[in-house]
């Protein structure tokens, strides 16, 4: 079959899928000429063995295809835009995946307006009079908040709507512009300083300093506190050292440092000749990297978002495939020549030596931190996972005798995400359908946010067969094991350290002791998707049970609010739920009575 695939594969642009004889995706890749592209993987079509050429992590890889799949598209640019989305909607085994999609947030402000305020934001536009500074990966709220702390400005978006002098006048934070108490030319100069205080942050750090030092003397402790606390956050923002180049462009520069298992992605921003700020991206994959690949995802990933660039020129540490393609498509997509190169001499080598150089020393810092968890390789050993966890999501759900069903989601990634976390509000009414519910939304959800690694399951084998199974559907693999609470007396049972709750994977079943520290880690995960779900079910429940109350005391019965509830599924569908249909679930004598609740009724 595979001699027949690489036969016919097309002429033209598109995208190619490389599966492993168990339908699995191991790749997904792109090309301007499909059939060229996928023969240069193999030493010919007649022998099927990877190219000579090919880098071991490649290798490896050809040596596992079964199976072709190729979709044609118009362009190669097309090609790009397919590729990226399906790597991030499917999670091949071998491709990189930059899990998180990073916007960084800039400083605006508005020179149109009357009275203009500094405010942050995530979406560049390009109009006349608007400036930008940044993007900063850490101190943007801490720069903001210097500003005001330090310039009379208007505090709040909302301030002038009102006409009247607040309390940020009576603290001599503001100068009162909504009353007129200072004209236009004397707030312009005033914002004219504080322009040219967030462009030299030596300045802005002095003059909160003063503001600390007279906050001290005031014996005003706390907001002294919180200014030092901002100093420091605007010193350590960089996380680079400064460097002299004698320019005044905008610049982005890009590096990669990886080894086998760990790779970091390091970005300088420089504006006007200065370095505004830097990010490094940690990324950990158990079958390797490769140099080209990660430029071209960090790269694609990180511009794709954007609406309007500022940059004209993007620098990266080495030359890497695909850059003078992946320049053409920026150019395109932004409307302007874009360059991506590296420098070999002069003045912008400081620059790539620099980015190159710290993603050095994060890889080497992070791969000397002792890690405060369980080894993840050892829950992938004992649990013969595929892919080192990195990534994980857990699910369960609650309810009470079918009441308020809920579901929820928490993510571990060197710890608990909070910001990953996710809540459904779900329908069904047994907890095998409620968990089908929910894991068909996120799976749903790839396109947005990336399959983790792993998905714990908190249940028995029949709700892990159910996981695997949408799954498969899906065209996606997540490694997936189940957790199933010891139960006593019909009742589960979770002490801390002493419940012998079992592991269950696909192949077996595992009944570790109580001590060990992999079970604790699992049931620790476990614990933290109970909680989380349980907080929103009694949150959801008091919520309807106030529902309940209004509703009975408006001469709605309960057997009505059984029916409507059975029907409609909560209570939120009744407020843009058609009348006939109501009327139809109800009878008209109780469908009146409703209506006249829903229309005077309003609950929060």
């Amino acid at each position: 079959m595979l001699f027949e695939q690489l036969k016919n594969a097309p002429k033209s642009a598109g995208v190619y899928k490389f599966f492993d004889k168990n339908d699995r995706l191991l790749y997904v890749g792109k090309a301007k000429i499909i059939k060229k592209r996928v023969a240069s993987y193999f030493q010919n079509s007649k022998i099927i063995l990877p190219s000579k050429r090919l880098s071991l992590r490649i290798s490896k890889m050809v040596q596992e295809i079964a199976s072709i799949e190729y979709v044609v598209v118009e362009n190669e640019h097309d090609a790009l835009i397919l590729e990226n989305s399906l790597i991030k909607q499917l999670k091949p085994k071998y491709n990189i995946l930059l899990r998180d999609d990073k916007t960084y947030p800039y400083i605006t402000i508005d020179l149109n307006e009357e009275f203009p305020r500094f405010e942050i934001t995530r979406k560049i536009e390009s109009r006349k009079n608007v400036k930008y500074f940044g993007p900063f990966s850490t101190s943007a709220k801490d720069i903001l908040e210097a500003l005001y702390a330090c310039f009379p400005l208007v505090q709040k978006k909302g301030c002038l709507k009102h006409r009247k002098a607040c309390l940020f006048y009576q603290i001599n934070k503001c100068l009162a512009p909504c009353e007129k108490k200072v004209t236009q030319q004397e707030y312009a100069t005033i914002v004219h300083n504080a322009l040219e205080a967030i462009s030299e942050r030596k300045k802005l750090i002095s003059l909160v300093k003063e503001k600390m030092t007279q906050a001290s003397n005031a014996l005003n402790f706390e907001e002294a506190a919180r200014l030092r606390d901002i100093i420091n956050s605007l010193k350590n923002s960089l996380h680079v050292t400064q460097t002299d180049i004698l320019t005044n462009e905008n610049i982005d520069v890009f590096a990669v440092a990886f080894d086998e298992k760990r790779a970091i992605i390091t970005i300088l921003f420089l504006r006007n000749g200065k370095i505004t700020s830097s990010s490094n991206t940690t990324l950990k994959h158990a079958q390797g990297f490769d140099k080209d690949e990660l430029y071209q995802r960090a790269i694609f990933q990180f511009y794709s978002q954007n609406e309007s660039l500022h940059v004209k020129t993007i620098l990266v540490a080495d030359n890497f495939e695909e850059q003078g393609n992946l320049a053409h498509f920026l150019s395109q997509k932004f409307g302007r020549k874009i360059t991506i190169s590296s420098p070999q001499r002069g003045e912008k080598t400081k620059l790539t030596h620099l980015a190159n150089k710290n993603a050095q020393e994060v890889l080497h810092v992070e791969n000397n931190v002792d890690s405060k968890v369980i080894s993840l390789q050892e829950i992938q050993d004992c649990f013969a996972l595929q892919n080192t966890p990195y990534k994980i999501e857990i699910f369960d759900n609650s309810h009470l005798f079918g009441k308020a069903p809920v579901g929820a989601m928490v993510v571990w990634e060197n710890g608990f995400n909070k910001s990953l976390y996710r809540k459904y509000s779900l329908s069904s009414n047994n907890e095998y359908a409620q968990m089908s519910e929910m894991l068909s939304r996120r799976i749903g959800d790839f396109i947005k946010t990336p399959a983790p690694d792993l998905w714990i399951i908190d249940g028995g084998k029949a709700l892990l067969q159910l996981a695997q199974k949408l799954l498969k559907e899906s065209g996606v693999f997540v490694d997936v094991i189940a957790i199933a609470k010891e139960k006593i007396d019909a009742k589960a049972h979770r002490a801390k350290g002493r419940a012998n709750d079992k592991i269950e994977t696909i192949k077996e079943t595992f009944s570790l002791p109580a001590y060990d520290k992999k079970l604790q880690f699992i049931q620790k995960l476990r614990d933290e998707a109970h909680r989380f779900a349980i907080a929103y079910h009694t949150k959801k429940r008091q919520k309807e049970d106030l529902h309940v109350s209004l509703m009975e005391a408006k001469g709605i019965s309960s057997a009505t609010i059984k029916k409507l509830l059975s029907y409609f599924g909560s209570f939120e569908a009744l407020y843009t739920a058609d009348l006939n249909e109501i009327h139809s679930v109800i009878g008209d004598k109780s469908s009146d009575k409703l209506i006249k609740f829903l229309n005077n009724e309003h609950i929060g």
